[in-house]
C-alpha cells in the first residue's frame, strides 16, 4: 500500500493590496511554475467574481495563459461554478484548453454562484438555476463525449474531448451526485469542513462504477502554510484569517496585509467563526505541520490532497511551497525546470 498520496495546488490569484490585477496574475504564473517545480499533481483556480482580492473571475481565461507558461503539471477549475454559465459554453471554453495543452486539463465543477446575490443578477442568473446543476453536469458530460455525433447542438472544440469532470461540493448534496454519477468528488474542507466525514462517506458508500471512475476517488482541500518557524508561519497565515473576518462584515478590498495580533482586528465571536471556517489548516514550521497532516489524512484516507495559501506575501508562497517536499507525505513529480 502507498504510504504517500499526489499532491495538487488550488490557487485564488490573491490580489494584495497595493497591487493592479496584472500584478495578481503576474504572481499567480510564478506560484503555477513553482507548484509544477515542486513536482505537484495539478495546478487549479477558482471562479469568483466582484471581489477586488482574486483575480481569477474569467477562470478558463486565466487558465490558458497558465497553460501557456507550464509544460506538465495538469491545470484546471476548483471550480467553475456551472450555474453561472450554460454547459454548451463551459465545453467550448475548455474544449479549447485542451485543444491548446492536450490531457492536462481537469474540469471540476460547483453548485454555488461564487458571488452575492447582486452580481448573480449582473451575471444574468437566478438562484434558482443552481436547482438544474445536476442535469448540467451530465449535459456537460455528453457534450464532452463521443456520442454527440447526430446532435443538432455540438461542441466545437469540446466534443469528444472527454475532459476529466469533477463535483466540488461542501455538502451532502455535491457527495451523493458524485456518486451516483462515477465522478471524483473533491470536497472544501479548506473553508467549510463541518460535513467533511459524512459527505466522504455518503459518496463512498452510494458510489457507482461508470465510465469515467471505476471506484470512489476523494480529493480533500485544506490550508498549508509552510515557513521555517511556527511565528512567521502564523504571521503571514494572519492575511487568510483577516479575509474571513471581512467576508463577515460585507468589507471589500485587496488581500489584506499580515499583522502580528489578530486579536486587535477581530472580535470573539468573529475569532471563533474564522477558527471553524479554516480549521483544516496546517500552519507553521516542517516539524510542527508533518504530524499533524500525516493525522489528517490517515484519519480521512484521501486519494488526493489539494492545498491552498491565500495570503498577502508573494515570497512565503514561494517558500511554502519550496518546502513541500520536506513533509515526506506526497507523491511528488520529478522537478521540471521553469518555462
Amino acid at each position: 500500500m502507498n504510504t504517500t498520496i499526489p499532491l495538487s495546488f488550488l490557487d485564488l490569484a490573491p490580489v494584495p493590496t497595493g497591487s493592479t490585477i496584472a500584478d495578481g496574475i503576474a504572481q499567480t504564473v510564478e506560484i503555477a511554475k513553482k507548484s509544477e517545480q515542486v513536482g505537484l499533481n495539478r495546478y487549479w483556480m477558482a471562479e469568483h467574481h466582484n471581489m477586488a482580492g482574486i483575480a481569477s473571475a474569467a477562470t478558463s481565461v486565466l487558465l490558458s495563459h497558465i497553460g501557456s507558461q507550464t509544460k506538465s503539471i495538469r491545470i484546471g477549475s476548483g471550480g467553475i461554478m456551472l450555474p453561472n454559465h450554460a454547459p454548451l459554453v463551459v465545453a467550448e471554453q475548455f474544449g479549447t484548453l485542451k485543444a491548446l495543452y492536450g490531457d492536462r486539463i481537469d474540469l471540476g465543477l460547483g453548485r454555488a454562484p461564487g458571488t452575492d446575490g447582486a452580481t448573480f443578477q449582473a451575471l444574468r442568473r437566478q438562484m434558482s438555476d443552481a436547482e438544474r446543476f445536476p442535469n448540467d453536469v451530465q449535459e456537460l458530460l455528453y457534450l464532452l463525449g463521443d456520442d454527440t455525433d447526430d446532435s443538432p447542438v455540438q461542441a466545437f472544440p469540446g466534443a469528444k474531448s472527454n475532459i476529466p469532470l469533477w463535483i466540488l461540493g461542501s455538502s451532502l448534496f455535491g457527495a451523493t451526485l458524485a456518486a451516483h454519477l462515477g465522478l471524483p468528488y473533491v470536497f472544501a474542507s479548506h473553508f467549510a469542513p463541518q460535513m467533511l466525514e459524512h459527505a466522504i462517506t455518503a459518496y463512498r458508500e452510494q458510489f457507482q462504477p461508470s465510465a469515467y471512475l471505476s471506484k470512489p476517488y476523494v480529493m480533500l482541500a485544506a490550508n498549508l502554510l509552510l515557513a521555517d518557524d511556527d511565528a512567521t508561519a502564523n504571521y503571514h497565515f494572519s492575511s487568510a484569517q483577516q479575509s474571513f473576518v471581512r467576508l463577515r462584515r460585507n468589507e471589500r478590498g485587496q488581500m489584506p496585509k499580515p499583522v502580528h495580533d489578530m486579536d486587535s482586528i477581530w472580535s470573539a465571536s468573529e475569532k471563533a467563526m474564522v477558527d471553524s471556517a479554516l480549521s483544516v489548516s496546517f500552519v507553521g514550521s516542517v516539524a510542527t505541520v508533518q504530524p499533524k497532516l500525516a493525522d489528517f489524512i490517515a484519519k480521512y484516507q484521501p486519494d488526493e490532497l489539494i492545498v491552498t495559501a491565500n495570503i498577502y506575501d508573494q515570497a512565503a508562497r514561494l517558500h511554502s511551497l519550496e518546502l513541500i517536499p520536506m513533509l515526506n507525505l506526497f507523491t511528488l513529480h520529478s522537478p521540471v525546470a521553469a518555462a
